[in-house]
């Protein structure tokens, strides 16, 4: 199952993430060599969010990840929801569904 590890982000998400971008990028590349990351990222033209791809059982390693995320404890994050996603097209697709 996939899971969307969704961020809004302080209007001043841009100046402030330097100091913490370092740590963030850690603990990023360390859920993606345990294979719950898949990919993540900020979105950009606004940069007002962020999206990160999990996959597992359940949402927890996207709960566990926000609650240790230095974006979040030092308020570069304003809000964070952890979604279900029932991808069924392509190669990454949880659960593929083929046109009949």
């Amino acid at each position: 199952m996939h899971f969307l590890l969704i961020y809004d982000v302080s209007p001043d998400y841009l100046a402030r993430r330097g100091e913490y971008r370092n740590e963030h990028l850690r603990l990023a590349w360390d859920a993606h060599a345990r294979g719950e990351l898949l990919l993540g990222g900020a979105l950009a033209d606004p940069a007002d969010g962020a999206v990160l791809l999990f996959q597992g059982e359940t949402g927890e390693a996207a709960e566990r990840f926000a609650q240790n995320d230095p974006y979040v404890a030092n308020g570069l994050v304003q809000r964070w929801r952890v979604r279900p996603w029932s991808t069924v097209v392509g190669e990454w697709a949880a659960s593929p569904v083929r046109p009949g």
